[in-house]
């Protein structure tokens, strides 16, 4: 019963994000609901990982290996990440994350084609991931950068974060 649980509140929260992000656009336009978007899952970022790090018992500010930084990585994404949202996050290589939608089927991408704006719309799933970083004070790159939706351009979506320490 927790893990149905636990499936309604994360698609809640979702519906929730879909809702705002629509009722957004019909009312100001896809610029300027991307560009609250992205000011809402910055500030949101910032209360998320807080909140993980105390959840997971992390007291440091910073990550110092990529043994700790993977490790609080790892039970994050099984915190936050549901099955139905299709995506792969793993730590295998030293120093890099890598990221992966399923083809076609990534909930943000499926919501932006209803409402016919996945052209224009600025990926929030992986602005939420740079953004936890930003957070930890980590510095990194992301290949390939990501602003626009890389399912609506190249019909997938994967990359890698590579972390310096």
């Amino acid at each position: 019963m927790a893990s149905v649980s636990l499936i309604l509140v994360s698609k809640g929260w979702i519906t929730h994000d879909a809702m705002w992000f629509l009722h957004c656009f019909k009312t100001l336009g896809i610029e300027k609901t991307n560009a609250l978007n992205r000011a809402a899952i910055r500030s949101m970022s910032a209360v998320e990982v807080s909140r993980l790090k105390q959840i997971l018992g992390v007291e440091t500010d910073t990550f110092e290996s990529f043994d700790t930084l993977s490790k609080f990585l790892k039970q994050a994404f099984d915190i936050v990440l549901a099955d139905f949202m299709r995506a792969k996050f793993s730590l295998e290589e030293r120093n890099v994350l890598h990221w992966e939608m399923e083809k076609g089927n990534c909930f943000a991408y499926k919501g932006m084609c209803r409402l016919g704006v996945a052209d224009k719309y600025e990926c929030g799933v992986l602005y939420r991931i740079e953004s936890w970083l930003d957070t930890l004070k980590m510095p990194f790159t992301m290949h390939p950068p990501v602003r626009s939706c890389l399912m609506h351009l190249h019909g997938e979506c994967s990359g890698s974060v590579r972390f310096y320490f």
